[in-house]
């Protein structure tokens, strides 16, 4: 079973009981958990970080972690990956040993960040850290905010963590847009602005929003999604819109 946390593309973090729940699930089924945290720590809703490793006494658990996004270092191809597995379930089952032997045939990152990784990680102060999470917690606010205004989309959670929001696409209310792709390609022709169909992550007609940007230049993004909207909407809604 393989759960995110903090999750891409949504944006939720889910809570203590949820996550206990998905171990205890995992228990009956006879099944280990592979918990992506590549954005762990990176929260600012109510809903605290929890790693599903603490729950490694119900159910072995794998736990992903990555250099690239709590530290903003999209480009550095590094991680990790933790065994949180008291009882030795994986060891028995010679699953750890497949792990280790792929390992050992696969791509090494660069060696120097490898040799940098241990000053990375002992050595990064706590104010980088709350710097991040200030940023993505104001982001997301501008972001959450303004799509409100934006009445051919529509957000209906707020992100609480990573760097993303799923949005859905009010398809009834565009003229000449046909899908999420169809959305996205024209938005790219018409605005230079990019986003993510939804489609290549599962979700039909929705569409991945990052507020991992600056301020001022997300604020003109979503300004630019408007007029898209405002240009493509049906023209039976003109005075509604």
């Amino acid at each position: 079973m393989v759960i995110i946390n903090p999750n891409n593309p949504c944006g939720s973090v889910y809570t203590r009981e949820h996550l206990e729940k998905v171990a205890e699930v995992a228990r009956k089924l006879g099944i280990l958990v592979i918990a992506d945290e590549v954005y762990g720590n990176l929260v600012f809703g109510d809903t605290p970080f929890i790693p599903m490793g603490v729950f490694g006494h119900i159910a072995p658990v794998l736990s992903i972690g990555s250099l690239s996004k709590r530290w903003i270092v999209p480009g550095w191809r590094l991680g990790w990956v933790a065994v949180c597995d008291p009882k030795k379930i994986l060891q028995e089952t010679k699953i750890l040993t497949s792990i280790t032997n792929f390992l050992n045939v696969s791509t090494d990152p660069a060696t120097f960040i490898q040799g940098a990784l241990p000053q990375i990680l002992e050595n990064t102060k706590e104010d980088f850290f709350k710097r991040i999470i200030g940023l993505l917690e104001e982001t997301s606010e501008i972001c959450y905010r303004e799509i409100k205004d934006i009445k051919c989309i529509t957000c209906p959670h707020k992100p609480e963590g990573s760097m993303f929001v799923m949005v859905k696409l009010n398809l009834y209310l565009l003229e000449g847009i046909h899908d999420d792709i169809d959305f996205c390609c024209k938005l790219a022709k018409e605005e230079s602005v990019i986003l993510c169909p939804g489609s290549v992550l599962g979700m039909e007609n929705w569409v991945r929003i990052t507020f991992a940007i600056d301020s001022s230049s997300l604020l003109d993004g979503l300004e630019r999604i408007k007029s898209f909207c405002q240009r493509h909407k049906k023209k039976n809604l003109l005075n509604g819109f």
